[in-house]
C-alpha cells in the first residue's frame, strides 16, 4: 500500500494537495479517521472527483487511525492491516510524502499539546530486549502463542534432539510435592536411559489390569525410574508413557501440548484482585465493582473442579487450593469486606484473603478508594499479601494470575520476588476507553492518574509468562479498530515518557481463553424443570409493581415485550445513551418498555463522581421526555439466582437484552443472557462482536449512531410481531452459540493447560527473561514509584 500511495502522490500532486489543504482547513491539529474520511468523500463529492474514492489515496485515508497537523506539516498513521502501522509526513510547501519512524510521529504529536516537546524524555523501547525471542508473523495467529511455542520446539526436537529432548528429561526431574518426588527418580541418568525405560515400563503395564492403580505396580515401575504423576490407573499410565514415547521419536506440537497438560504442577493458585468491593454478596453495582467479581468467584469454582479432576487423574492425593487476595475494607456497609477470610460458596477449599491498604505510617485505611488512586498502596500490599500467601501454603504457589492494571502490578512484583509463573488478565485496558487518554494525560491526570495506570500496564504486560483475553479485539482489535493491547504498541505522554514499542501483540505470551456464565445459574428460559419458579412473585414486583424506595417509573402497559439492560452506570457503560435512544424513537416506545438495573437512583448514595454524573442524567432524560410510564429503573443489586431468573423470565415475554457500551473488554451479561435464551442485542466495539454472530445469535450495534441502534431493535420487534418464530429463531442461536464457545469448563481446562505448557517454556528457553526484567525493574523503581508516590493523600482525620 505505502509504495503505491507514494507513486500516486507523486503523480497527483494538486490533487493530494487540496485534499490535505481541505483537512488543514478544517482547524483540527488531531484528525481521527471518521472525520478524515467524512472529510474526504465530501471533498470527492464537492469537487466532482468521485474518481479519488477508488485511488491508493482513498485506500491509505480508510486506514489512517488519526492525522496531525501543524503548518506546514501533516502526520498520519496508517494501519494497512491489523498490528502493521506506518508513519508518514506530508510537507505542504515541498508537496513531498516521506515516511518517518515512530519516534518522530509521536514527537510531532507532542508538539500539538506542549510548548517544548523535546526529544529528551524518557523513550521507553522494549525491542532491543525481545531480539531473540521468537515471534508470530501471521495476524492470524494472535492470541494462539501456545500453539506457536509448541510448534517450535517440536520442529526443534525433530531437528536436533540432543538440543530438546535433555530439556524434557531436566524438566521432568523438577516436580514434586511435600518432598515426595513426580515423574522420574535418580535412577534415570539420561535421554537413552529414559526411553529404554519407558519401553521396559510399558511392556511390563501391558500384562496388568487396565484399572490397576499406581499403588499395585509402583514398587516394578519406581525400580525402573518412575515416580507417581503419570496416571491413577495402569490405563492412564500406559497414555501417558506412550504419549512421550511417541514425542520423543517423531515430535508433533498437539501431542507436546497434551503430554505438559498432564504433568503435576499445579496444586496452590493465588489470584489478585485488590480494588473494589471483592465479596459474593451485595456488592455488585458498588464503585469500581462489576463483571471482574463475577468473572473470578465463576472462574475459581471451574478451576478447583478441573484441579481435583487433573491431581486424581494423575494419581495423586492432594487437596488442591485457591486463595483470591484482595482489600480488607473497614468500612464496608453491608458487605462482608472487612471480613479479613472468606470461604467461597460452592468451593471446597477457595477462599478470599483480604488484605488492608495502609499509608505511610501503617495505619489501616479504613474507606474505599477509587481504582484510579489505589496505586500509592500496592506495594506495601504485595509485600504484606507474599508473607500471608507463604504462611497459609509453606510454600511458594504454583501460579499467580493478576486482574486488571492494579492486581496485574501486584501479581508482577509478588512472582518476581517468588520466582512463580505469572499470568495477567487486564478485563479492560482504560487507555482506549477514554479519548487521547494518553496525549492530553496532564489535564485528567487528577481524576485519572494514568500515569500511574500505563506505566503499571506496561510493566504488567511485559513481565508477565503468558497473558490471557477473552477475544481477539482485546489484543488486536479488527481491521478499523486498534485492539487495547496493541494500542501500547506507541503512545507518548508529553513530558512523562515516549513509548516507541511498549508491547508486541505478535508475542506468543498472548492466548485467548474466553470465560463463559455459571451453567447452574444461566440456564435456557426452556428448561423448565430447572426454572425457580418461586421467584415469579418477587420478580412481578420488581419490574412491574409501583413506586419502591431505589426505584423510578411504573410501567403502565404492561403487555409489551421489554428491552432490559444491566451494568454500572457509569459514561462508558452508555445507559444513558440506551434511554436517550429509547426516548428518541417513537416505534421502540409504542412497542416496548425498557427496564434497567443500575447503581443508585439517588445521587446522595454514590460516592462516585461520574456515577453522580449519569444519575443526574438519567433523571433529565426522565423528565424532558416524560419516560416514567415507559421506562422502569431500579438501583439495586440482584444475587445470582434472582438474575439468572429474571432472564428467563423476560424471555418468556419475548424480551430482549441490550448492552449499548461504548467500549466491552468482553460481555459477561451478553454470556448470561444469551445463555438464558434472550435474544441480545451489544456493542459493535470489543468482545461482543466475537461473541455475537450478527442476525444469528444477536445483533451488533454501534453506539455511537443511536439513532441506527435503535432503528436496528425497533426493526428486529416488528418482525416478531409478524413473525414469531424469528424471535426464537434469535433465542435458539443465542443459546447455541454460548454452550458452543463459552463455558468455564472449557476455559479451566484451557488455563491449567497453559499454565503448564509456560511453565515448561519458561524452564527450557528463559522466558522470564532476565534483561527484560532488569529493564521493567528500573521503570517500576525510577519511574511508577515517584509518581504513585505523589498521589498518596494525608489519612482521614
Amino acid at each position: 500500500m505505502i509504495d503505491n500511495l507514494m507513486d500516486y502522490i507523486q503523480d497527483n500532486r494538486d490533487a493530494v494537495y487540496s485534499l490535505f489543504r481541505r483537512f488543514q482547513e478544517t482547524g483540527k491539529n488531531l484528525m481521527l479517521r471518521t472525520d478524515l474520511w467524512d472529510e474526504f468523500t465530501l471533498y470527492c463529492n464537492e469537487t466532482d472527483n468521485t474518481s479519488l474514492l477508488d485511488s491508493p489515496l482513498a485506500e491509505a485515508i480508510a486506514h489512517t487511525q488519526e492525522a496531525a497537523l501543524v503548518s506546514p506539516w501533516l502526520y498520519l498513521d496508517v494501519r494497512p492491516r491489523v498490528a502493521h502501522w506506518h508513519y508518514l509526513r506530508f510537507h505542504f510547501e515541498a508537496m513531498t510524502l516521506d515516511e518517518v519512524s515512530a519516534s518522530q510521529f509521536l514527537f510531532f504529536k507532542e508538539s500539538l499539546v506542549t510548548s517544548d516537546p523535546g526529544f529528551r524524555i524518557l523513550e521507553i523501547d522494549l525491542t532491543p530486549f525481545e531480539r531473540h525471542f521468537p515471534k508470530m508473523t501471521q495476524t492470524r495467529s494472535i492470541g494462539h502463542g501456545v500453539e506457536f511455542l509448541n510448534r517450535r520446539f517440536s520442529s526443534r526436537l525433530g531437528h536436533d534432539l540432543a538440543k530438546g529432548d535433555e530439556l524434557i528429561l531436566s524438566f521432568l526431574k523438577v516436580h514434586g510435592y511435600g518432598g515426595i518426588p513426580f515423574m522420574i527418580n535418580d535412577t534415570i541418568k539420561n535421554m537413552t536411559g529414559l526411553q529404554q525405560a519407558l519401553r521396559t515400563g510399558m511392556d511390563f503395564l501391558v500384562g496388568q489390569p487396565d484399572d490397576a492403580t499406581w499403588q499395585e505396580v509402583s514398587s516394578s515401575l519406581q525400580a525402573m525410574g518412575f515416580e507417581p504423576g503419570w496416571g491413577r490407573r495402569v490405563d492412564r499410565i500406559i497414555d501417558s508413557f506412550s504419549l512421550l514415547a511417541d514425542i520423543l521419536e517423531a515430535p508433533d506440537h498437539g501431542a507436546l501440548e497434551q503430554f505438559f497438560s498432564r504433568i503435576p504442577m499445579i496444586f496452590n493458585i493465588v489470584i489478585l484482585s485488590p480494588h473494589g468491593y471483592f465479596g459474593q454478596e451485595n456488592v455488585l453495582g458498588l464503585p469500581d465493582t462489576g463483571g471482574q467479581v463475577v468473572y473470578i468467584l465463576d472462574q475459581v469454582r471451574a478451576l478447583e473442579k478441573e484441579m481435583r479432576s487433573r491431581i486424581y487423574e494423575q494419581g495423586l492425593d492432594i487437596e488442591p487450593q485457591i486463595i483470591i487476595l484482595t482489600r480488607l475494607l473497614p468500612e464496608a456497609g453491608d458487605t462482608t469486606c472487612n471480613q479479613p477470610e472468606e470461604k467461597v460458596s460452592g468451593t471446597k477449599n477457595v477462599k478470599i484473603v483480604r488484605i488492608p491498604f495502609r499509608s505511610k505510617d501503617g495505619a489501616v485505611i479504613p474507606q474505599w478508594i477509587s481504582r484510579f488512586e489505589v496505586w500509592p498502596y500496592l506495594e506495601r500490599f504485595s509485600l504484606e499479601a507474599e508473607r500471608e500467601v507463604m504462611a497459609r501454603l509453606g510454600r511458594r504457589p504454583d501460579l499467580i494470575i493478576g486482574n486488571y492494571s492494579d492486581g496485574n502490578l501486584v501479581a508482577t512484583l509478588m512472582a518476581l520476588r517468588l520466582g512463580v509463573t505469572q499470568c495477567t488478565i487486564a478485563h479492560a485496558l482504560e487507555k482506549t476507553k477514554y479519548l487521547y487518554s494518553a496525549l492530553y494525560w496532564q489535564e485528567m491526570e487528577e481524576q485519572y492518574h494514568f500515569s500511574c495506570q500505563f506505566t503499571a500496564d506496561l510493566i504488567a504486560m511485559n513481565a508477565a509468562d503468558f497473558i490471557i483475553t477473552s477475544t481477539y479485539q482485546e489484543i488486536a482489535g479488527s481491521d478499523n479498530m486498534v485492539g487495547q493491547y496493541e494500542s501500547y504498541s506507541a503512545f507518548t505522554m508529553p513530558g512523562l515518557q515516549r513509548v516507541v514499542s511498549g508491547i508486541n501483540v505478535f508475542d506468543p505470551k498472548f492466548n485467548i481463553v474466553s470465560p463463559g456464565a455459571d451453567a447452574e445459574v444461566y440456564f435456557p428460559y426452556s428448561d423448565t424443570e430447572r426454572r425457580l419458579t418461586g421467584l415469579h412473585t418477587e420478580l412481578d414486583d420488581l419490574v412491574f409493581g409501583g413506586g419502591r424506595a431505589e426505584s423510578r417509573g411504573v410501567l403502565v402497559d404492561q403487555d409489551k415485550p421489554l428491552i432490559f439492560s444491566m451494568a454500572r452506570l457509569d459514561h462508558i457503560k452508555n445507559l444513558t445513551g440506551l434511554v436517550e435512544w429509547y426516548a428518541g424513537n417513537p416505534r421502540l416506545r409504542e412497542q416496548t418498555n425498557l427496564l434497567l438495573i443500575c447503581g443508585t437512583v439517588n445521587p446522595d448514595n454514590s460516592a462516585d463522581n461520574e456515577e453522580r454524573a449519569q444519575i443526574l442524567r438519567m433523571h433529565a432524560l426522565f423528565d424532558e421526555h416524560g419516560l416514567d410510564g415507559q421506562v422502569r429503573w431500579l438501583g439495586m443489586r440482584l444475587d445470582k439466582n434472582l438474575t439468572g431468573e429474571l432472564y428467563r423470565y423476560l424471555a418468556d415475554r419475548r424480551s430482549a437484552f441490550i448492552q449499548p457500551a461504548f467500549f466491552e473488554a468482553f460481555g459477561l451479561t451478553v454470556i448470561e443472557a444469551m445463555a438464558s435464551g434472550l435474544p441480545t442485542f451489544a456493542t459493535s466495539y470489543g468482545g461482543p462482536l466475537e461473541i455475537i454472530e450478527n442476525g444469528v445469535s444477536g445483533f451488533h450495534i454501534n453506539p455511537n449512531h443511536g439513532d441506527q441502534a435503535a432503528d436496528i431493535i425497533a426493526d428486529f420487534f416488528s418482525r416478531c410481531e409478524s413473525e414469531p418464530e424469528h424471535w426464537h429463531a434469535l433465542s435458539e442461536g443465542a443459546i447455541n452459540r454460548v454452550q458452543s464457545h463459552y463455558t468455564w469448563k472449557r476455559y479451566a481446562k484451557r488455563l491449567l493447560s497453559l499454565t503448564c505448557i509456560y511453565g515448561f517454556w519458561k524452564f527450557a528457553t528463559n522466558l522470564d527473561r532476565q534483561e527484560t526484567s532488569r529493564y521493567l525493574e528500573m521503570l517500576y523503581h525510577l519511574q511508577f514509584r515517584p509518581l504513585a508516590a505523589a498521589i498518596e493523600k494525608p489519612p482521614r482525620q
